[in-house]
């Protein structure tokens, strides 16, 4: 049982499904270092919700964010709102120029280790990861913020598994 923007729904998992069964893993990316980059975490005074919509039409999803992240790619500087895991470091959600070609359209999520005492983090491309809505259509999921749309590809990480 899950609940959804005030409703409640019921997930069922068929461990018998043909989709199931025919299952042959996620398609990625080849590693690669270029996508291994360093950053610095600004942290906010205090923590914010940003309210992004969801795969589903008219859900709404809540997210802690904690500060941002400042980054270069390809010779520019980027920035990323960083959402709190606790003390199990920070989370990215994110698309960029491969959304919708190559990767699923709605958001990857990159979990980052906590930060240095300075502030600075890695950010691991490589491991960006689809979120349960690339798989089914039944997964309610979020959508990155707007200002987590990065105008580069990112060909790093987990591909659009359909």
């Amino acid at each position: 049982v899950i609940r959804r923007t005030g409703s409640v729904a019921l997930r069922v998992h068929d461990p018998k499904s043909p989709t199931l069964a025919q299952y042959q893993g996620i398609p990625v990316y080849p590693p690669n270092e270029r996508w291994h980059v360093g950053g610095i975490f600004t942290p906010y005074p205090q923590s914010q919700t940003v309210t992004t919509g969801a795969v589903v039409a008219g859900l709404e999803h809540h997210h802690n964010a904690v500060g941002t992240i400042d980054f270069e790619l390809d010779g520019a500087t980027h920035r990323l709102i960083a959402f709190g895991r606790g003390t199990d470091g920070l989370q990215v959600l994110f698309t960029d120029a491969t959304s919708g070609v190559t990767t699923y359209p709605a958001a990857r999520s990159l979990a980052i280790p906590a930060p240095e005492d300075d502030g600075s983090v890695t950010l691991d491309f490589n491991r960006a990861s689809n979120l349960p809505c690339a798989f089914t259509d039944y997964a309610t999921c979020p959508v990155a913020p707007a200002e987590n749309r990065l105008p580069v590809a990112v060909e790093a990480g987990e591909k659009n598994p359909r």
